[in-house]
């Protein structure tokens, strides 16, 4: 990737992307050609920075379900490094994106699962897309397997104590997508 994209995803900078599209239309072309790859959207979802983000998804959707090389979308990076927000409006904006195999067949759900519950990011998680509960890993392994091989009990106690807890059970990934729909 050269160097001053990477430089303005990591800082946030909508202003110099746009830029290096004068300079170049192409500059984002080349990441549509590789299967595995870090792309600008991935760098902005690992740093927090939202706005970013949000610009990328709008310029290219399909950058939200590229996986890197070690397989992870950028929400799974959101999720890893504590972006809760970032993770989130990306979730808002496509709902789907919460069923996104990375390495081991686990989803930003699993992921979830294994950091924890901060900023109440599961619950909202949920709510944008109750059905990634039942997504299981390449082990068949759903969220709550994972948060019990981690002891997450933070994870595990917000399940149990969600009002709709069981109401999700029944509800099948044609939820989800018709609410991403109405989005």
């Amino acid at each position: 990737m050269d160097e001053s994209l990477r430089s303005a995803a990591q800082e946030g900078s909508v202003s110099d992307l746009y830029t290096l599209i004068q300079r170049n239309g192409n500059v984002l072309k080349r990441f549509n050609e590789v299967e595995f790859i870090v792309t600008t959207l991935h760098i902005a979802a690992s740093k927090g920075c939202m706005r970013f983000a949000m610009e990328m998804i709008s310029l290219k959707p399909s950058f939200a379900r590229k996986l890197n090389q070690q397989g992870l979308s950028p929400v799974h990076l959101a999720v890893e490094k504590g972006h809760a927000e970032t993770a989130l409006r990306l979730l808002e904006i496509d709902s789907d994106l919460s069923h996104v195999n990375g390495k081991d067949g686990e989803t930003p759900l699993h992921y979830i699962s294994e950091v924890g519950n901060h900023d109440g990011l599961l619950d909202r998680f949920l709510g944008a897309c109750p059905d990634s509960i039942l997504d299981v890993t390449t082990r068949n392994h759903t969220a709550l397997h994972r948060a019990v091989e981690n002891e997450r009990l933070d994870v595990l106690r917000v399940r149990i104590e969600s009002p709709e807890s069981g109401e999700s059970e029944g509800r099948g990934r044609k939820h989800c997508t018709a609410h991403s729909c109405q989005q």
